[in-house]
């Protein structure tokens, strides 16, 4: 997205010179940067607890050793934080380049980062720049050669200026209809390229909620004034028509069935698209646990039938996995437990997982160990692609000091998912259980009919922030 200025332009050199980046690949740079400083090193208090050997440095052709200084002087805590974190060169600092080459091209690389980085907190008259052996980057040759001492100095001089805020923000084409304030785009609001590319990924969602898979921001114009220190914003929005789903074509199957994963997204054909049945379907396929990963998208346009093709590319998980698993006490002995599972059994993801556990070896003779084994199954898609069948049996062997108990307990039944909140599920149960104590010998028959609602709206069921899980159980 470039950034035109009326008087200035967010510069990257000395002399303000003019830089036009697409806001996109800034930030795209920025979070390289980011993901380049959290793999170069982990450090506590002070103490580098891995970072790349020695051996891996040796493998660098013409080593050439350089040192970062940092001069920000009108850069608060918090931004000379975010600055350092973006610049790959401070990231880097105790690593050699692949010659003067390779200092160069990371020079180059930092400034764009750093613009990157100014951007992202709406400071739109940043100057970075930086010098190799006191000479500014712009003024040195592309084969420049550092000679003379190592390590090679490296300046890296910032002038980050005012924040900007948003200012005139105009909604074009099929999006004129809008309210910008629905979507984060206010006059005197966030101005950061974040806010900016947030707002276009929330004005395309939501044309696409009305089942325009091919809505698209077509036209973007940033202007930043100077004067204010303001960004306006124009923003052309191509909505496209209304389409339902096509083809559902499947790419990356090698032991789990085709056809069934097709099945699984439940994106059936003429139905009017909606993103929301996009993200289930991913995550609908991501639950059966067979997949790596996932990629669910539309095709850039319509077949001859006026519906979108979709496209699922995945890649399989190993079918198998086994844990085993053993302590040992001095009061209790040693206790031995292990599992194995079957992710596909027969091809369209049945589960099989058989759990064992003995206890008290070493503790107690062999009659008094303690035992326990179960067989669960389960096989997604029996009625429709929101549902599941489960069925399972657990036994139970165990000698408290007071009584001895032995059981069977076993379950068969079904959940359903009413959508990405809800699920329901219902079973019948059978447990039977014998227990021998100090008044006898008791047997138990009990039948039961498990019912389970569950309400989960958490942003991240595996990271929540927000949101909360509740669950009704009842079992006549």
């Amino acid at each position: 997205m470039p950034v035109h200025g009326r008087q200035t332009a967010v510069g990257c050199a000395s002399g303000g010179v003019l830089l036009q980046i697409v806001l996109l690949a800034v930030v795209c740079s920025t979070a390289l940067a980011a993901q380049s400083r959290s793999a170069a090193a982990f450090e506590l208090f002070g103490l580098k607890l891995w970072e790349l050997s020695s051996d891996e440095d040796a493998d660098i052709v013409d080593p050439l050793r350089y040192t970062v200084t940092t001069d920000a002087p009108d850069a608060d805590e918090d931004l000379a934080e975010k600055l350092e974190n973006a610049s790959a060169l401070k990231a880097d600092e105790e690593h050699p380049v692949s010659g003067s080459l390779g200092l160069l091209a990371k020079a180059r690389s930092d400034r764009e980062q750093l613009v990157a980085a100014f951007y992202a907190d709406a400071l739109y008259e940043g100057v970075v720049t930086i010098t190799i052996q006191g000479k500014p980057l712009d003024d040195l040759p592309p084969d420049a050669e550092f000679s003379g001492p190592q390590p090679i100095p490296v300046v890296i001089s910032i002038a980050a200026g005012p924040k900007f805020t948003l200012g005139n923000i105009r909604l074009k084409g099929d999006a004129a209809g809008l309210a910008s304030a629905d979507f984060g785009l206010i006059a005197g609001g966030d101005a950061s390229s974040g806010a900016v590319l947030k707002a276009e990924a929330a004005i395309v969602r939501a044309l696409k909620q009305e089942g325009r898979p091919l809505a698209k921001v077509t036209g973007r114009e940033i202007v930043a004034e100077h004067a204010g220190s303001t960004l306006d914003v124009t923003l052309t929005v191509a909505a496209g028509p209304v389409a339902g789903y096509g083809d559902t074509t499947v790419e990356g199957t090698e032991k789990v069935d085709r056809d069934f994963t097709e099945y699984m997204t439940g994106l059936k054909r003429g139905r009017q698209y909606s993103p929301d049945e996009i993200d289930d379907a991913r995550d609908r396929l991501l639950g059966l646990e067979v997949f790596n990963s996932v990629t669910v998208k539309e095709a850039d346009a319509l077949d001859a039938e006026g519906n979108i093709p979709i496209g699922v590319e995945v890649s399989e998980r190993k079918p198998h996995h086994l844990d085993l698993v053993g302590s040992l006490s001095s009061t209790d002995g040693l206790d031995l437990k292990g599992n194995w599972e079957h992710r596909n059994l027969f091809g369209p993801a049945e589960k099989l997982r058989i759990d064992g556990k003995i206890s008290g070896i070493g503790s107690n003779d062999l009659s008094q160990l303690n035992y326990s084994a179960g067989v669960m199954f389960e096989k997604p898609g029996v009625v429709g692609p929101a549902s599941k069948f489960f069925a399972g049996v657990n036994t139970v062997l165990e000698h408290p000091d007071a009584y001895d108990h032995f059981s069977v307990k076993g379950n068969t039944g079904l959940s359903y998912d009413l959508d990405r909140q809800q699920t329901v599920s219902a079973e019948v149960a059978l447990d039977y259980s014998k227990i021998t104590d100090s008044f006898g010998k008791h047997t138990f028959l009990i039948a039961s009919i498990p019912l389970r609602y569950v309400y989960d709206n958490r942003d991240n069921r595996l990271n929540p922030t927000t949101g909360f899980r509740a669950l009704a159980y009842a079992e006549p």
